[in-house]
């Protein structure tokens, strides 16, 4: 093996993250930590609060932030609008940049439900000018017909 600059970066890399953010399997882990560290939620505290709502689930059930989580297990993460399926892969201490964390769990949301997620922000938004004013009768059934076309 050579020692060139990047395999050096590469190994050291490796130790940190072996050293300071993964854990043994025997150690336990909170649902509520596990989320913040791969960065499904921005704090700890609105991870808690996901999962005391009942917005993070083990098998279609609720589960408490104090939750023990386990490699291999799949959670049904809910935030606002989007629907996540995340798999543990592996155990992860403290938070680290989005690039580590990818490494930790496994996205297996299926396709469909990603790309209704994601068309939601391309629907078009309709606008008047402004100083139109109100619009009338018939502007009103225009409009909602538009919106029932598009909808459907």
């Amino acid at each position: 093996m050579r020692f060139d600059k990047l395999n050096c970066l590469r190994i050291v890399e490796y130790h940190f993250l072996v050293l300071h953010h993964t854990m043994p399997e025997k150690e336990k882990l909170r649902i509520d930590k596990y989320l913040w560290a791969i960065r499904a939620f921005k704090t700890r505290t609105l991870a808690a609060d996901a999962c005391k709502a009942g917005r993070v689930k083990l098998d279609g059930n609720n589960i408490k932030p104090s939750h023990e989580v386990r490699v291999g297990e799949v959670y049904q993460v809910s935030k606002g609008v989007e629907k996540r399926v995340l798999k543990v892969t592996g155990m992860l201490q403290n938070r680290v940049d989005a690039k580590t964390a990818i490494n930790f769990y496994e996205d297996i949301t299926p396709v469909e439900q990603t790309m209704a997620f994601k068309t939601m922000f391309n629907a078009p938004v309709l606008t008047r000018d402004r100083g139109t004013g109100r619009p009338t009768k018939k502007d009103r059934r225009e409009i909602d017909e538009l919106k029932d076309d598009f909808f459907d």
